[in-house]
């Protein structure tokens, strides 16, 4: 057998380091009863799929014969797919910012035999340069200060270990109130570039929490500057390079601050926090561009990230034939070829497309310097464009990581469920029906409950999964419920939030760890409450429980709600930018309606109501009021309805008078959430 044990995986990341000359072993006891056995430290390196540095470090180091033979000598080297285990990349990228480093990935961890850090880094280049030291340099150093200072070693594990529990330990507990909610908008607001959208300087991520904070201020308080920043920042990404012009869908994020130069991998996450935002802003706004980004990105996702269980991969690498971005940027020659020489000078004028390029010799196709673009010339920019998408399929393809993640997948589900329902697009719709099906079929678990695990990929399910697993899918099985009336979607959200509660629940102050009671035991258990690129799980989860606790009549579901918003409430007060899920949550507690549809005509008062917002609203289906759930609000009104049908807005206990006609509806709802804006929080 090999020495590198990484064949055996599955995930497209460890099987790109299979044939390093290092001695990889794969996260598990069997790696750290090596390291004990043998007396070395563990060296961990995190990375994932599409990225780049993590790409650059494997050619510079875990390739090279030289630098794996003192690896080999000196640790126990274990490489980790953050994606696979995020559990584990959450640990460790948490000891990492202990030590007082940014952090980023690739991730550099040095543990001792027991799984404890007491050293780290991100990237290291193979020799000194960049203001880094050499990584053979930085192996030598850390084994002999291993083998000659055990009490320095000790000092820093304990160290870490300590600061990483006391951070975990929630804040005391404050009120935040609507007007809380306004203010905190209000001052995120002001951090946003006014000249090119999203928060101030360069990287630029897409900070979807935090435009949906925004966007949600603005409902409440009619605002107009705060959904204009929200969308403003939409309008500069969908023109900007971090979109793909000919393909559809957006990078992870922009290097520089007018999003000119992406960073080329596209995930899952982003793209299906991105397509509701784009629904929600083309509903307001009714510009044009924000449906046909989202259509486009619909349209990737479809085309490229479809596996053929249904389901939706992970993401695309950054880089293709060793470069970065190549597949995706042009040279003028290359447009002229293609096009010919007139339609390359007119495509040319609105893609920035120059001789010398905008991007290392190259042009990255974007849109940010020509305004409003008309609807002639949109039609005739669109078939050069599909002959530039068909002459770029030639190059060779970044690489495609076709793992299955159960909350990557419940996040792009209810995209598609949301976005689908509201702008019409019933295939959409199918389509998360589709993927929905496929992620509890090949993830489900019947083990004294509905389980998920969380990666699956060629008949392997990588298990128990995680909190973020269950409420991204519970959340996901909400809005296909909501969009279609069918009852099996909200069956499994509501065991899956059970199975939440079950195998997650932090008893002592009432949130969820990440990692589930009967999973691998790790040095702790993760519970964070900040967003990272993905909203945390305590807010999705928070959100889902108000929404379900609706749907069901289940005060207790509203009653956990309430437990982890409390609990976090002095996490979020104290940082709001790193809080932008849990706070959406609490406005989703503070302000949610109920629009309940009953009798013969119900689905289209459903229709109706599923045309507007879904920030702050749940759709109910009944065939009559017996029917209705035993707590709901509108279950005494319901029985009174005529089988004709009818509709009611009930919010902060209590609703409407009945809406007989469905073109009404809108109008009741809007006067529902100006009610309930006023009211402040309860």
């Amino acid at each position: 057998m090999s020495e590198n044990r990484l064949a055996a995986e599955t995930s497209p990341y460890l099987l790109q380091h299979k044939d390093n000359p290092v001695h990889w072993w794969a996260w598990g006891p069997e790696a750290f009863a090596e390291a004990k056995r043998t007396g070395k430290p563990v060296l961990l390196s995190v990375g994932y799929a599409a990225c780049h540095w993590c790409h650059v470090m494997a050619h510079e180091s875990f390739e090279d014969e030289g630098v794996a033979a003192v690896m080999n000598r000196l640790f126990v080297n274990i490489k980790v797919d953050r994606e696979e285990r995020p559990d584990v990349d959450q640990i460790y990228m948490s000891a990492l910012h202990q030590l007082g480093e940014q952090g980023g990935w690739p991730l550099t961890m040095f543990l001792d035999g027991e799984g404890a850090p007491f050293w780290g880094g991100t990237y290291f280049p193979k020799t000194a340069k960049y203001g880094r030291p050499g990584f053979t340099d930085v192996l030598t150093q850390v084994a002999q200060v291993y083998a000659e200072s055990p009490d320095k070693v000790q000092h820093n594990r304990d160290a870490i270990l300590g600061r990483l529990e006391a951070s975990a330990r929630p804040k005391e507990a404050v009120t935040i109130g609507l007007k809380d909610l306004d203010k905190a908008a209000s001052q995120i607001a002001d951090l946003f570039d006014r000249a090119h959208g999203g928060l101030r300087g360069a990287p630029k991520f897409p900070q979807c929490g935090l435009m949906e904070l925004l966007w949600r201020a603005g409902d409440r308080t009619g605002t107009e500057r705060l959904k204009a920043v929200a969308a403003f920042t939409l309008n500069r990404m969908c023109e900007g390079g971090i979109y793909d012009h000919l393909g559809g869908g957006f990078a992870r994020y922009a290097v520089d601050e007018a999003w000119l130069v992406p960073h080329f991998e596209k995930m899952l996450y982003d793209n299906a926090q991105l397509l509701e935002l784009l629904a929600l802003a083309y509903q307001e706004t009714g510009d044009p561009l924000f449906r046909t980004r989202a259509t486009e990105t619909v349209g990737w996702l479809r085309r490229e990230m479809t596996t053929a269980e249904g389901a939706f991969s992970a993401s695309l690498d950054a880089d293709s034939e060793g470069h970065e971005g190549k597949f995706y940027v042009w040279t003028a020659g290359e447009i002229r070829q293609v096009l010919g020489a007139e339609d390359a000078e007119y495509f040319a004028g609105f893609y920035d497309v120059t001789p010398g390029g905008n991007w290392e010799g190259t042009t990255i196709l974007n849109r940010t310097r020509v305004g409003d673009v008309e609807a002639e010339d949109e039609a005739r920019l669109a078939p050069l464009r599909e002959k530039l998408l068909a002459a770029r399929a030639h190059r060779v393809r970044p690489g495609l990581d076709d793992k299955v993640l159960a909350d990557w997948n419940g996040l792009m589900i209810a995209a598609l469920a949301r976005a689908g329902a509201l702008l019409g697009e019933a295939d959409w719709v199918a389509m998360a029906e589709r993927a929905f099906d496929a992620v509890c079929r090949l993830m489900g678990r019947a083990n004294g409950g509905l389980r998920l695990g969380h990666s699956w990929r060629e008949g392997k399910l990588v298990g128990p999964g995680l909190a973020t697993d269950l409420a991204a899918m519970a959340r996901a099985g909400i809005a296909l419920h909501e969009a279609t009336g069918r009852p099996e979607p909200l069956a499994t959200a509501t065991a899956l939030m059970e199975a939440l509660e079950g195998h997650h629940l932090d008893s002592a102050t009432g949130t969820y760890f990440l990692t589930a009671d009967d999973a691998e035991g790790l040095i702790l258990r993760p519970s964070s409450s900040h967003d990272e690129a993905m909203p945390n799980h305590n807010g999705v989860a928070a959100d889902a429980l108000v929404r379900l606790a609706a749907l069901t009549g289940s005060e207790d579901l509203r009653e956990r709600a309430d437990r982890i918003l409390i609990a976090l409430s002095g996490a979020a007060a104290a940082n709001p930018l790193a809080h932008g899920a849990l706070l959406n949550a609490l406005d989703t507690r503070l302000r949610l309606m109920e629009v309940v549809a009953v009798g013969e005509a119900r689905d289209d008062f459903a229709h109706a109501a599923l045309g507007q917002s879904f920030l702050d609203r749940v759709v109910m289906r009944l065939a009559d009021g017996a029917s209705a759930p035993a707590n709901s609000l509108a279950r005494a009104q319901a029985e009174a309805v005529p089988a004709s049908g009818a509709a009611f807005v009930c919010a902060e206990g209590r609703c409407s008078l009945p809406v007989t006609d469905p073109d009404a509806l809108p109008a009741a709802m809007a006067a529902a959430r100006v009610k309930t804006a006023r009211s402040g929080a309860r």
